[in-house]
């Protein structure tokens, strides 16, 4: 099926300077305004919700955050989005963009779908987890982000921060603004997140569709939860919370790898 929420045209306007996620700094990236088609935007954002039940309370130290990755139970615009970004048809199109081939939509959504960020969230500095965590041959390559944000303020915080390896210094600071695309390659080096906690109203919220890329290797990759890192400015007390929390996701990778546990089962026990 051809691509529907995406315009030909706007893809191959893209492609005409690939180079540009190369030479990105800290890490190869791009930022795509105006994204999706205005419609298909539009629809994505009034269908955005997520339903009481069934929602993952990304709920830590480091993080919080509600998601929700149920694809049957999203709106048709977002079913749509969602098909169109694993069709081999946008792939094609992310790896002559990125250079990075054999890429592989996760029909899972670990970790991704629909993020909905409330005031008090947030989500400190970290590198993404790499090894899927129930696809053990699996290797995480490229993030996608979709914004949809209208009239969204700075005071509001929330922007998503690019620092450089040794986190010593903010390269990138990104409005998550409407119909904003931004993606990214993800290895032990792309630290990101957005740190300080929202101050947006209480009826708004930050939302976004996130949908990441792999490539299959020839071997099981070993367990490579998210790793967070604390800032230079943060005082002793903070960066203490962040390790611990940090060692405390390790091991709930580990039995999320075994189908010990599951973000649904852990939600529905904390939070319900």
């Amino acid at each position: 099926m051809p691509i529907e929420s995406i315009s030909a045209d706007k893809l191959a306007q893209i492609l005409r300077a690939p180079s540009q996620f190369q030479s990105a700094v800290p890490f190869p990236c791009v930022i795509l305004d105006d994204f999706l088609q205005s419609g298909a935007a539009e629809e994505v954002l009034q269908e955005f919700r997520v339903p009481e039940t069934d929602t993952i309370y990304y709920h830590h130290y480091n993080n919080r955050t509600l998601g929700f990755n149920k694809v049957q139970q999203m709106g048709s615009a977002t079913q749509r989005l969602l098909r169109d970004f694993s069709s081999q048809e946008f792939i094609g199109f992310l790896e002559q963009l990125t250079a990075v081939k054999g890429l592989l939509a996760d029909p899972d959504l670990d970790g991704a779908g629909i993020h909905d960020t409330r005031r008090g969230g947030h989500l400190n500095m970290h590198v993404d987890f790499l090894a899927h965590t129930l696809r053990k041959n699996w290797i995480r390559r490229l993030n996608l982000l979709i914004y949809l944000n209208k009239d969204w303020k700075e005071e509001y915080n929330g922007y998503l921060e690019f620092w450089d390896m040794k986190i010593k210094k903010r390269v990138q600071k990104i409005k998550p603004q409407f119909n904003r695309c931004v993606i990214f390659r993800t290895d032990r080096n792309s630290f990101h997140g957005y740190p300080d906690r929202l101050q947006c109203p209480p009826e708004t919220s930050r939302k976004s569709i996130a949908f990441y890329y792999y490539t299959q290797e020839g071997r099981n990759c070993a367990l490579s939860p998210t790793f967070y890192q604390y800032l230079p400015t943060d005082p002793l007390w903070k960066k203490g919370l962040i390790v611990a929390d940090r060692f405390a996701l390790r091991v709930y990778s580990f039995l999320k790898r075994y189908s010990l546990v599951s973000d649904g089962l852990i939600s529905k026990i904390l939070y319900k």
